[in-house]
């Protein structure tokens, strides 16, 4: 089945508000496909975000347009949960996470590396990654730490349900007001500045691009399509919209793809508490498998008197990428004083 937009102007245009059957189906069409689950107060939310789609298909009520989900239009069904998914996220989102990811987790790694206790291969996931700032925000900060010393190879996986979203993502371009969410270091060292036509943008430069692999996941599936395990998962502000069922198997699943000493991320109004006891809370909403050594603490005092630690953004020398490319001629290395 294929939709067909008619000639209609979408101004002019009108369209029922859905009723409480309606928007029902809707409810469970969507926890089915997503986990996401509405509640009943989120009915003017659903609307708001479906109602254009239904005037450009020349719709007048959520029946005509569920029929049209709900069957074998998996394109049309694709497009719809693009427009229900929230994807909201920023740079270096909370930054707490950060500080204790630079400053206990990573000398920890650093130290037992030294030791020839663990590989240089650091694998990442970052499984609701929307537009992609959080996967970068966290390349930035891992080649900040790492990739100057040598033999470290840092992998990130970046996936989400929304393609809109990852296409936005891939591209990797957003609007230089944001340059106010990245540390000044990072902004200089690692993001473009557009030029003429791209005047008014800022791109990821290719050495955080070449670390990050973006790909459509949903965590609602029985079974992710992933063969390995991860040092790092960030899942942050995305359980939030699942039901405590939901909850727990997705975090069960993470927890599975947790390497041993590995950490899981969760956003800051997000908790494990009453769905997991297979985990060790170690701060800010950050976690570790009860199955993993004693991880923070006397080894972080250790790694840090030692002189292993790891630099405050800024304090290393610039870093080098094998391979990466010069800047683009319409792109230039962006300076924090360089306002919009």
């Amino acid at each position: 089945m294929q939709c067909v937009a008619v000639e209609l102007d979408t101004k002019d245009a009108w369209v029922r508000a859905p009723t409480d059957s309606e928007f029902r189906r809707f409810q469970i069409l969507i926890e089915r496909e997503t986990g996401i689950h509405l509640s009943e107060s989120k009915k003017a939310l659903l609307a708001g975000r479906l109602n254009r789609r239904l005037r450009e298909l020349g719709l007048r009520d959520f029946s005509a347009y569920y029929r049209v989900v709900a069957g074998d239009n998996a394109s049309e069904r694709v497009r719809m949960i693009d427009r229900v998914c929230t994807n909201e996220t920023r740079f270096f989102r909370e930054p707490r996470q950060f500080e204790l990811l630079r400053e206990r987790i990573l000398p920890q790694w650093v130290a037992r590396a030294a030791r020839g206790e663990r590989g240089r291969r650091l694998r990442a996931w970052c499984a609701a990654c929307s537009t992609g700032e959080e996967p970068y925000s966290l390349a930035m900060a891992l080649l900040d730490a790492l990739q100057a010393r040598l033999g470290w190879d840092i992998d990130i996986l970046a996936t989400d349900l929304s393609t809109s979203a990852l296409d936005c993502a891939t591209a990797g371009a957003y609007p230089i007001e944001k340059a106010s969410e990245i540390p000044p270091p990072y902004l200089k060292r690692y993001m473009l500045r557009g030029a003429r036509s791209r005047e008014g943008w800022m791109k990821v430069g290719p050495a955080v691009r070449a670390v990050v692999r973006f790909a459509r996941l949903n965590l609602n599936d029985a079974s992710y399509p992933i063969d390995a395990s991860f040092d790092l998962i960030f899942c942050r502000n995305t359980l939030i919209y699942f039901s405590t069922a939901t909850k727990r198997r997705v975090i069960d699943r993470l927890l599975d793809l947790t390497a041993p000493g590995g950490y899981l991320f969760l956003g800051h109004a997000e908790s494990v508490t009453g769905l997991s006891e297979r985990v060790r809370h170690v701060g800010d909403t950050v976690y570790t498998r009860l199955d993993s050594p004693p991880a923070l603490g006397a080894s972080f005092e250790a790694a840090r008197s030692s002189g292993i630690g790891v630099a405050r953004p800024g304090t290393e020398q610039t870093l080098r990428r094998s391979g990466a490319s010069v800047a683009p001629p319409e792109a230039t290395p962006l300076k924090r004083e360089v306002k919009p």
